[in-house]
């Protein structure tokens, strides 16, 4: 599957696999960062996996591999040409060329395409502004989303440019919505994600909400929940700025009582963020480093709540679904998604973003009062099951194949 590992690949890897095993034929198709041109095959756990390359990629050449890479192109146009697919799922399309687009649709192949972030309008992909570090509601004029790529590439001060970036990012933004028309099928992973692109210029007929499901382990077996001991909040995920994590180890200074934050995620990322964490930390607060999928399950098993508090828009968490699978409530930043899927003072507590006194409280009040977290736990529902979520998946294709339900497709998923 994809060399990188987030949320999109992990997800990738669980449909393929769910597909196959329902006897349908998957390709993952997917760009590598690489000198050169060319491909390399392999077959992972039943699914042909084909890493493709036409040069090295930078955050330059990622936004302007949108506009054209006859390369690239000739490569997906070989893959689709050998696999000969009845449909293709896009995971994203970062890096990749519109021209994939046209080869589809020239072979007259539906496609559907999973929104996982907001890339398709915003090309910061998060809806949070580099230059003041804002949540934003998408380009204005593109003016702000210039004056946001010029902070990311650190050159604000270029500000006569402006006018001159607005221009390709409206450019950009014109093809994507132009692809997004084409679409047979725009899956929305949550409800607010279905509603923010029907406001942004997506079709609205098009847009459907399958929330993903979730690849249970064998067996979920609670080693601290219900017993004594300091309360014990997790945090599990991505390790920047956006993510709110310094608010937890800001909030976490003055707890009264036994308590623990345990602060689980790659460190190399963002590695001067990690150390000021690391200096502001007290007692109690530890650094797991990054998590194996098994150890992931192992620590939610060893702690009594999730937290998650993001400063920016997330299109669905699934450490939000893995909580839940362990049988933890989840404290969430009250933003986007997240408020559709943690019930405030039923299955968990939605805050403030960032208010840091406001996150102190919330847990002062899980460490005062046991009986609130018990209740919290109670309410916890089990997410949806990866083989329910494939089998709307395989519904929907189905659908936009316009064959018969049942039917047995091929499919080719592009990330």
């Amino acid at each position: 599957m994809p060399d990188h590992v987030g949320g999109t690949e992990l997800y990738t890897r669980w449909l393929a696999r769910g597909l196959g095993q329902r006897g349908q034929q998957v390709t993952v198709f997917y760009r590598r960062s690489a000198k050169g041109t060319g491909q390399e095959d392999r077959t992972e756990e039943g699914v042909h996996v084909r890493a493709a390359w036409a040069g090295l990629q930078t955050p330059t050449r990622r936004l302007l591999a949108t506009f054209g890479d006859p390369p690239m192109v000739r490569l997906f146009e070989r893959t689709l040409e050998q696999v000969r697919p009845d449909v293709v799922h896009i995971q994203h399309l970062m890096g990749l060329p519109v021209g994939l687009i046209h080869a589809i649709q020239r072979r007259g192949l539906p496609f559907a395409i999973t929104l996982w972030d907001f890339w398709w309008v915003c090309a910061n992909a998060q809806l949070l502004t580099n230059d003041s570090q804002q949540v934003c509601d998408g380009p204005e004029a593109y003016l702000n989303c210039a004056r946001c790529a010029l902070a990311r590439a650190d050159r604000s001060r270029l500000w006569p440019a402006l006018p001159a970036v607005a221009g390709l990012l409206g450019w950009r933004g014109h093809l994507l919505r132009r692809v997004m028309a084409a679409a047979d099928a725009l899956i929305a992973p949550t409800e607010f994600v279905r509603r923010w692109y029907g406001s942004h210029d997506a079709p609205v007929e098009k847009l459907v909400t399958i929330q993903p499901g979730l690849e249970y382990p064998g067996s979920v077996s609670p080693q601290k929940q219900g017993s004594d001991g300091p309360v014990r909040f997790a945090y599990i995920g991505g390790l920047s700025w956006q993510k709110g994590v310094h608010v937890l180890v800001e909030a976490f200074r003055g707890l009264q009582g036994a308590c623990e934050l345990w602060i689980a995620g790659d460190e190399s990322f963002d590695p001067p963020y990690v150390a000021r964490m690391r200096a502001q930390a007290v007692p109690g607060v530890r650094f797991l480093g990054r998590l194996t999928r098994e150890q992931v399950w192992e620590t939610l098993a060893q702690v009594d709540v999730a937290v998650v508090p993001t400063l920016w828009y997330e299109t669905f968490s699934f450490i939000v679904s893995e909580a839940f699978a362990a049988g933890l409530p989840v404290v969430a930043s009250s933003l986007g998604p997240l408020a559709d899927r943690v019930r405030d003072g039923v299955d968990g507590l939605l805050l403030p973003p960032g208010d840091v006194a406001a996150w102190r409280t919330a847990m002062q009040r899980l460490i005062s009062d046991p009986s609130l977290l018990a209740r919290l736990r109670a309410n916890v529902r089990p997410p949806l099951t990866l083989e329910e979520h494939t089998e709307q998946i395989e519904s929907l294709y189905t659908r936009i194949v316009g064959l018969p339900a049942g039917t047995t497709v091929g499919t080719n998923q592009t990330r």
